[in-house]
């Protein structure tokens, strides 16, 4: 069986595999946990679940500037931030999170990809080449 491969577009370069775990809404980073990665927020898609070394892959993120950035941040010293981010909408503040914390970020991917892909899915992000292999 041949490994669907999908075209991305680099924001944060770097090259990594891992489980994928999705999210339908838009994540605030300081809403989870930085002990254990686990989404905090009430009623939230991912609650309960963590982001802890996974591939996220979200629509967009929320908050102001301090709590995207310091949520990542604390998440990132406590070893418990995301593998890597594929993000359908992203904005200035996630971006320059992902670029100075050095979490490898797509986004503009193959819409075939958002049909076919699913929680715990095994994928390799990689920026040099622009593109998401399901494994």
């Amino acid at each position: 069986m041949s490994k669907e491969v999908f075209s991305c577009h680099k924001i944060s370069e770097g090259v990594v595999e891992g489980e994928v775990l999705i999210s339908t809404d838009d994540i605030m980073f300081y809403l989870i946990d930085p002990k254990t990665g686990i989404c905090i927020e009430k009623g939230h898609s991912l609650e309960g679940k963590s982001v802890s070394k996974k591939i996220l892959v979200f629509p967009g993120s929320k908050g102001s500037s301090v709590v995207q950035a310091d949520g990542l941040y604390q998440l990132t010293l406590n070893d418990n931030a995301p593998k890597g981010m594929i993000i359908q909408n992203p904005e200035t503040v996630i971006v320059a999170s992902a670029i100075i914390i050095g979490t490898p970020m797509v986004d503009k991917v193959d819409p075939k990809f958002y049909e076919i892909v699913k929680d715990g899915d095994m994928v390799r992000v990689d920026t040099n080449t622009g593109e998401i292999t399901l494994l």
